[in-house]
């Protein structure tokens, strides 16, 4: 048993393992909202921020290595591929919530009053009262413009100096986490969260800070900090009555989610469970999985209405009648849609001028190297 080296994990070109914790976070956020107090335990609610975390994570990871690879980062391509792989499916979805309130008459008018915000990724910044379908999707919001925003600031730290990016990114963790205004409250906290993966992927990217991290990687102490995690997971309840908040709750989660992927990179317990393939299986489709739980519901009140809402059995419904349907449009749209992104990314790439198109004084560019296979991300 020994500790994962740095070389070995820029090798990596797949990380099983989160796409296993992705799983879990989908899983228990589903059980969050429809199996009620029994399942209280499991804190679904704050499922999404361990999707932050490997968002963050994920996506500073691949913009690093490209910026290795082939000496910048594409935005263009960034932006190509972000779009599709989000937005087809968010509004095919969007469309069958739309089209179901519209027949049913289920919250049609707060719907209809919200839609704006649904199409234009706003959705975090006007959270109305009432049960409003598809009103989860907030997170996908925060995401968006999350993704609008990083890639640019990583590419203009990195024109000053790489050694700046920790510290710049730490500093923006803290702008984000300070209360501006009432609309703002609440909201900086998950940017935090985003922020604090992207911090760990640039510790991780540099050999100083992979040999500070890199205990986390022996299967013994990762062992420990899985149980460590495990039980603050089960803990949260108290942490949130003991600070009277939850912001602070989120943002410790947060941190404790960046300490414990690590151990999930390196052969053991941890990576070993979430590696599982039924846990892979789902976590590839876990976007879907989030995105389709209100349709869920409403085909299972249909479908089995002996079934009481609020209860385990009916979150165990609404999670099978959800996995279904992600699986479904995991094949026929979101696979389908990323590989368009992709085809349109290399005929782009085919047009921009060959080796022998340059003028003679500027020298050629260097061979690139095969892009690294990391699963693509899927949001919460």
């Amino acid at each position: 048993m020994r500790k994962l080296t740095h070389g070995e994990f820029l090798a990596m070109r797949r990380f099983d393992a989160l796409d296993g914790l992705r799983a879990f976070a989908a899983v228990i956020v589903i059980f969050f909202h429809f199996g009620g107090r029994k399942v209280e335990f499991l804190s679904g609610w704050i499922g999404v921020h361990a999707f932050f975390i490997i968002s963050g994570f994920l996506i500073t990871t691949l913009m690093l290595r490209e910026r290795d690879r082939t000496g910048r980062v594409s935005l263009r391509n960034f932006y190509i591929r972000r779009i599709f792989r989000i937005m087809p499916l968010y509004y095919v979805v969007l469309a069958v919530v739309v089209v179901g309130a519209y027949k049913t008459g289920r919250s049609w008018t707060l719907l209809k009053e919200h839609l704006p915000n649904y199409l234009g990724f706003m959705n975090e910044y006007h959270l109305p009262a009432g049960d409003v379908p598809y009103l989860y999707s907030w997170t996908i919001g925060i995401e968006q413009k999350f993704y609008l925003v990083w890639p640019l600031a990583l590419i203009l730290v990195s024109f000053v100096s790489s050694r700046l990016r920790i510290p710049l990114t730490i500093i923006a963790i803290a702008l984000v986490l300070v209360p501006y205004t009432d609309t703002w409250r609440g909201m900086g906290i998950h940017y935090a969260v985003l922020l604090t993966g992207a911090l760990l992927a640039i510790i991780l990217h540099q050999p100083r800070g992979f040999a500070l991290f890199s205990p986390l990687t022996h299967p013994v102490v990762g062992a420990i900090v899985g149980a460590g995690f495990v039980t603050l997971h089960l803990n949260l309840k108290n942490l949130v009555e003991y600070f009277d908040d939850e912001r602070p709750v989120v943002f410790l989660y947060g941190v404790a989610v960046a300490l414990f992927l690590p151990t999930l990179l390196a052969p053991g317990i941890g990576k070993w469970t979430l590696s599982l393939r039924p846990l892979v299986f789902v976590g590839e489709r876990s976007y879907g999985l989030y995105l389709i739980q209100g349709p869920a519901e409403v085909a299972v009140v249909a479908m089995a209405p002996h079934l009481r809402p609020g209860t385990v059995l009916f979150a165990i419904a609404v999670t099978v009648i959800a996995l279904f349907a992600a699986d479904a449009l995991h094949h026929r749209l979101e696979k389908p849609m990323v590989e368009v992104g992709r085809r349109l990314i290399k005929t782009l790439d085919a047009r921009k001028p060959t080796p022998t198109d340059q003028p003679p004084n500027i020298p050629h560019p260097a061979p690139q190297k095969p892009e690294p296979q990391i699963p693509a991300h899927q949001p919460g």
